[in-house]
């Protein structure tokens, strides 16, 4: 389906595992330990919350995507994880730049870049992923996702602002595996991706995932402007594990990335004022990250924790080029222990997120933060535990700040019950959204910004019942200081022809709830879910307005059929209501739209044959309003925002093979 439709949206057997307890319980890895595929009769144990605990027994709210899940979104997008993270609920991945396609990924009507990514617990994609980053990752080597909701900086610091989403890979199996997935779709874009695992020797395994793909840029419209960016993709990434005696165990990954992605005018078209605005960005990233869990006698089990990435872009804007880097570095060492009903964990760390442009050197910038942070959870009786965290960051730009959290979980017979509630800040940077999509070239210099801050908190009460299971949350959050680009200066024409990067004068409030409604039998599996989001922010006149780019309302509607080892069939239906819109000169607000999806998949022998129907009422933006301005905007975009989907009805269709 769409990249960019609201999400909190469940779709096949996807279900909000922080409700009540599952049926089919799983494995969720901790970071030093990425565990293979998720299997019936396992026990669920989350570790990104730092506790090691069943999900059953967290109070904080996770939601957790299992590998069987992961499987059925890999046949609709094998390319990246856009799709798994579209249709997890609460999750939206909104369309940032369509001249490029880059999306980035927005918790409960937060910003994307509140959202922090990570691979195995390790921030692999930078401190804030770039917006084409969510689209560059494979899912074929991912066991689990595990989504935290809500501001979570005292678990990881100012990049986790709005949540924290914690891609957990695979683990080598007893014996030697591989996949090999081939995909191709009728607008003329190809997937092949490898997987291969296997133990070396005692206590020893490693796998490897690599991936080629490919998409021909295409105008849907024929206006001479590109609605499907085209690209070349190639990936690759090694893992090395390691178990040894009395729970010590190692892991060791290394990633390599490059791509090139086109856009914007096609060769020989203009736009408004009659020149023609092609988009480029080529990128190339490498990575590394080691995760050491060593036993510490009384003291209990230290964890050593270290990554590294480097990113280098050459982008093009029509004449302009910037070419920059990106880097972070990440260490932490932590001390986790438990005595009777309480369990600990407390340790330091360290993040450095540098970005050096060779064209426009003013927005340089390097964040370093050492921080110390700790976590109790206790245990009071009969169903209930309280857990507290807290984390101090000392910021060598925007000073320091205390991040705190408190959640509690009560579970009175069939019911669960969390509440949680939290604080956290975040480091501007330039790249919001407006400047994915248009470059620095008309961005003053970041100056006199503060950190912006939120409080959030969340209520989520479920229940389980025969093959009926229900959840319902509501949840709120108060930004501060949040930044928004404004006008900026009088050029020739007598109109603004810069923006800068302000804080806003007062508060952004995002009220909502989200329903999820399932039933579950005999491998059939049908899930209702809708989602109420009302945000507002200060208008700059003493009133408040709709925060744009979020609907108020949103449903989906999802039936698999299973038959394991055979195949599976599934249709999926998706509402989007109206969004407000900005600065948009066709419409103030969106039009509503439905989406529909038909997915099938059969096994023949060690093959899995599978296609799959994306949008097939067709449902396109520009069927009702052009996706580029008669203008250019003063923050650079030749385009309008992506309120709807763009690529239109779209087949895919390949074969699976596992050996």
């Amino acid at each position: 389906m769409f990249n960019a439709r609201r999400a909190a949206l469940a779709a096949g057997a996807v279900w909000l595992l922080s409700g009540p307890v599952a049926a089919q319980e799983m494995t969720i890895s901790t970071p030093a330990e990425p565990q293979a595929e998720i299997e019936e009769g396992d026990t669920i144990i989350v570790q990104a919350t730092r506790s090691g605990r069943r999900v059953q027994d967290e109070p904080v709210r996770v939601e957790v995507l299992g590998r069987e899940e992961i499987e059925e979104k890999i046949l609709m997008r094998p390319g990246n994880i856009a799709t798994i993270l579209s249709e997890t609920g609460g999750l939206r991945v909104q369309v940032t730049a369509p001249a490029l396609g880059a999306s980035n990924i927005r918790v409960q009507g937060m910003d994307g870049r509140y959202t922090q990514l990570l691979a195995d617990g390790l921030p692999l994609y930078g401190g804030q992923a770039s917006s084409l980053g969510l689209l560059q990752i494979a899912p074929t080597d991912l066991g689990q996702v595990e989504v935290i909701k809500g501001a979570a900086s005292a678990l990881y610091g100012p990049s986790a602002l709005g949540g924290v989403i914690n891609l957990v890979s695979r683990r080598p199996r007893s014996e030697p595996e591989a996949e090999l997935l081939l995909n191709a779709t009728t607008r003329d874009g190809q997937d092949a991706t490898a997987y291969l695992a296997a133990p070396l020797s005692e206590g020893w395994g490693a796998s490897l995932t690599a991936g080629v793909h490919r998409q021909r840029r295409q105008d849907i419209d024929g206006d001479g402007w590109i609605d499907l960016p085209g690209y070349p993709r190639w990936t690759a990434r090694p893992r090395l594990f390691w178990d040894g005696a009395a729970g010590a165990s190692a892991y060791l990954t290394l990633g390599a990335m490059g791509e090139r992605r086109r856009g914007g005018t096609l060769p020989g078209r203009t736009v408004a004022d009659g020149t023609g605005f092609p988009q480029a960005q080529r990128t190339a990233r490498f990575d590394g990250g080691l995760v050491v869990k060593l036993p510490a006698g009384a003291l209990g089990t230290a964890q050593f924790r270290a990554s590294g990435m480097a990113q280098r872009h050459r982008h093009l804007f029509g004449p302009v080029r910037e070419d920059d880097r990106h880097g972070t570095a990440f260490a932490e060492a932590s001390l986790a222990g438990s005595a009777g009903g309480t369990s600990w964990v407390g340790g330091i760390a360290w993040q450095l997120d540098r970005f050096r442009s060779d064209d426009l050197p003013a927005f340089d910038y390097s964040y370093r933060v050492p921080g110390l942070f700790a976590q109790a959870e206790q245990e009071l009786g009969s169903g209930l535990t309280l857990a507290g965290s807290g984390r101090l960051d000392v910021h060598n730009i925007y000073g320091t700040h205390v991040s705190p959290r408190l959640s509690l979980l009560y579970r009175p017979g069939a019911w669960t019950i969390r509440a949680s509630g939290g604080r956290g800040f975040y480091a501007p940077t330039p790249f919001v959204e407006e400047i994915e999509a248009a470059g620095l070239s008309r961005l003053e210099p970041l100056a006199g910004l503060r950190a912006e801050t939120a409080t959030t908190g969340s209520l989520d009460i479920g229940h389980a019942r025969g093959p009926f299971e229900v959840n319902m949350t509501l949840f709120a959050s108060d930004m501060r200081g949040s930044t928004r680009l404004e006008p900026f200066g009088i050029g020739p024409s007598g109109q603004p022809e810069r923006v800068r990067l302000a804080n806003v004068a007062g508060t952004t409030r995002i009220r909502g709830s989200e329903l999820l409604l399932r039933y579950r039998r005999h491998g059939f599996t049908v899930t209702g879910s809708y989602v109420y989001v009302r945000a507002t922010e200060p208008d700059g006149g003493g009133g408040r307005r709709a925060v744009p780019l979020i609907p108020r309302h949103s449903a989906g509607l999802v039936g698999m059929w299973e038959a394991h080892g055979k195949g599976r069939i599934g249709v999926e239906a998706y509402y989007t209501g109206r969004q407000a819109l900005e600065d948009n000169p066709y419409r103030t607000r969106s039009r509503p739209y439905v989406e529909l999806g038909l997915l099938g998949e059969i096994a023949v022998g060690p093959a899995r044959l599978f296609l799959n129907a994306e949008n097939i009422l067709d449902t396109r933006q520009t069927r009702h309003d052009p996706l580029v301005r008669p203008g250019r905007a003063v923050d650079g975009r030749w385009t309008v925002d992506a309120w709807g989907p763009i690529e239109g009805f779209t087949l895919n269709g390949g074969v699976r093979l596992k050996l």
